[in-house]
């Protein structure tokens, strides 16, 4: 190796932390906000399922599986996330007209 290379040191992630992370007692964890999906008689099952692909970016079986615990329970859980991706995700939610709100995971 000559005087003017540099080697880049390689950081991999922190499995230790993350395994504290997922392990961590609920009320040590940072809050979390829940994004609900909810029936309306408006919106066609497929369209539903369509949505949750392009926002959630999910495959067919896990749209479909969220679209119908909306159509058969009124509601889904979608995701578990923090305040801005929660509401970013509301958004794009009542953007294509389905009835979806948040709330703070206790």
């Amino acid at each position: 190796m000559s005087e003017t290379e540099t080697v880049e040191p390689i950081v991999l992630p922190d499995k230790e932390a993350q395994e504290k992370e997922k392990s961590a007692p609920k009320d040590t964890r940072e809050p979390g906000y829940l994004v609900i999906c909810w029936n309306d008689p408006v919106n066609f099952m497929d369209y539903v399922a369509h949505v949750f692909r392009v926002v959630f970016g999910w495959p067919e079986a896990k749209a479909r599986k969220h679209m119908l615990q909306v159509h058969e329970q009124g509601k889904s859980l979608l995701v578990r996330e923090t305040f801005e991706k929660a509401e970013h995700y509301v958004h794009q939610l009542q953007a294509y007209h389905l009835h979806a709100t948040m709330e703070k995971d206790e």
